[in-house]
Formats: structure tokens, C-alpha cells, sequence
């Protein structure tokens, strides 16, 4: 598991949640994906390519899902420290799922 496959997971889940019910949803408005993940939020928005990663399979997922149900999103990245709540909320969820929490070694 990597933070990417973490961050490309959630947008799958959003994703999976979305399209069958975005018919009752105001078309006329751009859904607003939010993340701290640049690496997300600029590939999803075409401006960095992906190459290669365990997160390749699950960048690949997100974007056959927007690609095949014509989806018209909107991708912003919050900066990491102007998203503490959402971090320390993210953080919690996984002690309480019993996943250990570990920075990875630099290589």
C-alpha cells in the first residue's frame, strides 16, 4: 500500500458512489474533487502523465470510469497543511481500523 494507491482508492470509491446516482444531482455544476495529493489532482487534470507505480492500476480505474460514463469533474489540490482536520480525521479512521501508521524510508 502507498499513499498514492490510498488517494487514487478514495477517488475510485467517490467515483463508484457517483455515477449511478449523478442523474438526481444538478447537472448544470461541476463536481469539485479536493485532495492534498498534487500527484492526483495533476494527473487527473491532465497535466502530469503517469508512468509507473502501484498506483498505476488505480489511475487507470479513475480515469475509464470519468472516460466511460462522460463525467465532467473538477480536480483542486488543498496544500497539505491548510488540510490538517481532514488529515487528522483520515489518520483516526486507520488506528481505529487497526492499520499501523509508518513513514516510509526515504530511498
Amino acid at each position: 500500500m502507498s499513499n498514492n494507491v490510498a488517494e487514487y482508492s478514495g477517488l475510485i470509491a467517490f467515483l463508484e458512489w457517483y455515477i449511478p446516482l449523478k442523474a438526481g444531482f444538478n447537472t448544470k455544476q461541476r463536481p469539485v474533487i479536493y485532495s492534498d495529493s498534487r500527484l492526483l489532482i495533476k494527473q487527473m487534470s491532465k497535466e502530469w502523465r503517469a508512468r509507473k507505480g502501484l498506483y498505476l492500476p488505480y489511475y487507470n480505474r479513475a480515469r475509464n470510469l470519468i472516460r466511460q460514463n462522460n463525467l465532467d469533474l473538477s480536480f483542486w489540490w488543498v496544500p497539505r497543511e491548510q488540510n490538517e482536520e481532514a488529515d487528522t480525521l483520515s489518520k483516526e479512521a486507520l488506528v481505529k481500523a487497526g492499520i499501523q501508521l509508518a513513514i516510509q524510508p526515504v530511498q
